[in-house]
């Protein structure tokens, strides 16, 4: 068997241009044409304000420090009658500062109470730093672009339920 002649560097090198410039592009031209994420990607975190109950474990699990909440308690009345007063968390700030989140996830997955999700978006940046500090409102915006979740496996059975 001969051995195929070595062609010099150059010429190989242009070899390998010219059958890339056969193939078809396949780059996305990202302002013009958009691709959807897939399902679960991590864009941005949203919160679901009726669920958050101020408990504040996922400020103190973030590594980052980049969640600041305040609340204040409220007596509301009881339950049912001849019941104590109850006292309640009232959420009034809850802000996360995208300057310095890592994306990291540790808030959504310690949150006892579903009241933070991922959400798909990514499109979010400012052109000042200062904006990236979003506030329950922005973060309450976000909800509404938060995938359903995913449904359960077959033969699964819902909790409460047989």
């Amino acid at each position: 068997m001969a051995k195929k002649p070595k062609l010099p560097g150059v010429i190989s090198g242009l070899g390998v241009t010219f059958r890339t410039m056969m193939k078809p592009a396949v780059t996305v031209q990202y302002p013009h044409e958009r691709e959807d994420p897939p399902g679960r990607a991590r864009g941005v975190i949203a919160l679901k304000e009726e669920n958050c109950t101020v408990c504040m474990l996922c400020a103190r699990q973030c590594p980052d420090w980049c969640i600041y909440i305040e609340g204040h308690k409220e007596k509301r009345p009881p339950r049912r009658a001849g019941g104590r007063d109850r006292t309640v968390s009232i959420l009034d700030r809850f802000d996360i500062d995208y300057a310095l989140c890592m994306y990291c996830g540790i808030c959504v997955e310690v949150c006892p109470f579903d009241a933070l999700f991922w959400s798909p978006e990514y499109e979010y940046s400012e052109p000042r730093i200062g904006a990236l500090l979003h506030d329950k409102e922005k973060l309450g915006e976000w909800m509404e672009t938060v995938n359903p979740p995913e449904s359960l496996e077959v033969g699964a059975e819902v909790k409460g339920k047989k």
